[in-house]
């Protein structure tokens, strides 16, 4: 008994060493400086998220299947900024948790479900473009779609719901900006955090991993196929190639960096998804099965850097779209002076056509949007 009472006495007075090292008085500037930084995450991650969603909710010409499986990826990302981030950033400049025990455990439990909710949607888009190039099968539908919304919304639900419950019970900060999985020796909590850590990175990582491979060998091949016979291949031949998307007029010698836009876009989420989260998943394993990590007294540090490292995906998300979709980004340029009333109107943005652009392809002539 003595013993543990020590343990007590020396895992107490290491908690406000672990909390006063970020804050503390003779390092002002680097925690300002972080704190402008995550704030900035925030805003940024608030409001693209924001208007993709709207960009998909008011247009109907937006709402293809695979638009609304990336709006409904940027409302993960936005109620992640809405009902997170704030509590983490406040958190991280005082040093202190200052929310209460039970809206610790409700915003771990929201937080998962987000964090869950973002790798299921990438899965599924993985897999429609696998299907659409390598199997030649298009399945996904806007009906569709919304039906794999709703069962992975239950679906992430299920697994994050026992943390809103405290089964398993989560180490409340002040040792991290949020609540986080700490130290246990309980088998059972060993077990929900592998399980978690599978169904939210490990799992979805190796099948995108899988069918990007798949895809990747299926567009070269597909290349080789078109250099070696341009005569003979024609725009509907192409197409059920993989090679869907049309923005301008082109011969058949069309480059690679044309042919793979639409899947590069994806391939770049990917990215940015497992660069984020990678090391925010291994670093809650090995929280989970060491004492010693767990109590060193860089802990609130490493937790915190490795968690806005994981809200930093929210934010370049829809950067990314913008960047790589042309129809987010003309969309996204008529709908900012209308709902910030302080931007000006950009010239051409109200009312803007796209003109078809007339190609010749196999001896005929076609219009392509």
């Amino acid at each position: 008994m003595a013993s543990i009472a020590c343990l007590k006495t020396v895992l107490m007075e290491g908690v406000p060493m672990a909390n006063t090292s970020l804050g503390s008085g003779s390092a002002p500037q680097p925690v300002v400086f972080f704190s402008l930084v995550m704030a900035t995450i925030l805003l940024v991650a608030l409001a693209g998220n924001v208007v993709v969603c709207l960009m998909v909710y008011q247009r109907s010409a937006m709402r293809s299947a695979i638009n609304i499986l990336l709006a409904n990826l940027a409302f993960a990302d936005m109620m992640l900024a809405i009902l997170n981030m704030p509590f983490a950033l406040v958190t991280v400049m005082t040093t202190t948790w200052i929310f209460g025990n039970t809206f610790c455990r409700v915003s771990a439990m929201l937080f998962w479900l987000f964090v869950i909710e973002g790798g299921a949607i990438l899965l599924i888009i993985s897999i429609d473009r696998f299907l659409i190039i390598v199997q030649k099968q298009d399945k996904l539908s806007p009906q569709r779609a919304k039906l794999l919304i709703v069962i992975t919304w239950v679906l992430s639900s299920v697994f994050s719901s026992p943390l809103a419950v405290g089964s398993p019970r989560l180490q409340i900060p002040p040792r991290a900006p949020q609540c986080v999985f700490g130290y246990s020796a309980d088998p059972g909590y060993h077990a929900y955090v592998l399980i978690l850590m599978l169904v939210f990175f490990f799992i979805p990582f190796l099948v995108m991993l899988f069918t990007f491979m798949g895809i990747l060998n299926t567009i070269r091949h597909n290349a080789i196929r078109i250099h070696s016979h341009p005569d003979s291949m024609c725009l509907s031949q192409a197409s059920k190639l993989g090679l869907l998307s049309l923005q301008k007029p082109f011969q058949m010698n069309i480059d690679m960096s044309f042919k793979t836009r639409a899947f590069t876009t994806i391939l770049i989420l990917f990215s940015v998804f497992t660069v984020c989260w990678a090391p925010f998943t291994a670093y809650s394993l090995v929280t989970t099965f060491s004492f010693g990590f767990y109590h060193k007294d860089s802990f609130f540090q490493i937790s915190t850097w490795l968690l806005w490292l994981c809200y930093l995906k929210s934010a370049l998300n829809p950067l990314i779209y913008y960047w790589r979709i042309k129809k987010f980004r003309d969309a996204c340029l008529d709908l900012m002076p209308k709902y910030f009333k302080f931007l000006p109107q950009l010239p051409g943005n109200t009312k803007r056509r796209i003109q078809p652009s007339a190609v010749y392809i196999c001896g005929e002539h076609r219009s392509v949007v």
